[in-house]
């Protein structure tokens, strides 16, 4: 179990008014709507959450070093848990010909959304709850997923991603902090985390679920 950050150096280049979301809005009212996870979230105003999620080639990076690290080969199936409207999907697919891709999402909106190229491969459920057999995919991937799950849900969803792989080429990204300033403003900027850990509990979380793939943060600095 490696950690790998994949996704670190994207994130960074986002300026965020972490205290504006608490002083400029009433942060609980948008919580709420941000946790319906539909249409308000991906497409409404900014304050309750992404401000308009369009596809615009920022995953192919992603897709590549993905692509080229876990040596992903047509043919072989890839599922991304809280896959959103499969824009990361769309990418891999792209990069490798041939790759069968699969995703899941806890929003209709997002699944209904959706890129028109790969929409029939997205399923609808929940992280800690995969609809999927054992040892299904030869890679899984969630990116900024398992966080918006309670503690018990989030180590479930670990081991149900252990559980539907057929090796550990897995990838999982949440966010955590390393000092009390990321802390802080993970506490302001967040809408839908449920388990704000440190690094430390959220690789115990995983040794507990039987994981034993890849593993990423993002950090709020």
């Amino acid at each position: 179990m490696a950690r790998i950050d994949f996704l670190q150096d994207m994130h960074s280049k986002t300026k965020r008014d972490y205290v504006g979301r608490v002083t400029q809005h009433d942060k609980t009212e948008c919580a709420v709507v941000a946790k319906q996870f539909g249409a308000e979230y991906w497409d409404g105003p900014r304050q309750f959450g992404y401000g308009g999620y369009r596809y615009d080639g920022r995953w192919r990076p992603l897709a590549e070093r993905l692509a080229a690290h876990y040596d992903l080969k047509a043919g072989e199936r890839i599922l991304d848990v809280g896959c959103g409207k499969g824009f990361l999907l769309h990418e891999l697919s792209q990069v490798v010909p041939g790759l069968v891709v699969e995703g899941l999402d806890i929003s209709a909106y997002a699944l209904a959304n959706a890129k028109p190229e790969i929409q029939e491969k997205l399923h609808l459920g929940t992280a800690d709850a995969l609809p999927f057999a054992d040892k299904s995919y030869d890679a899984v991937v969630s990116l900024g997923t398992l966080h918006n799950l309670p503690v018990e849900r989030a180590l479930k969803a670990f081991a149900e991603i252990a559980r539907v792989s057929r090796e550990a080429r897995n990838y999982v990204m949440v966010e955590s902090f390393r000092n009390e300033r990321e802390k802080t403003n993970l506490m302001y900027w967040q809408l839908t985390c449920e388990s704000l850990l440190s690094i430390a509990s959220w690789e115990w979380i995983m040794g507990q679920a039987g994981y034993r793939g890849d593993h990423g943060f993002i950090f709020f600095e």
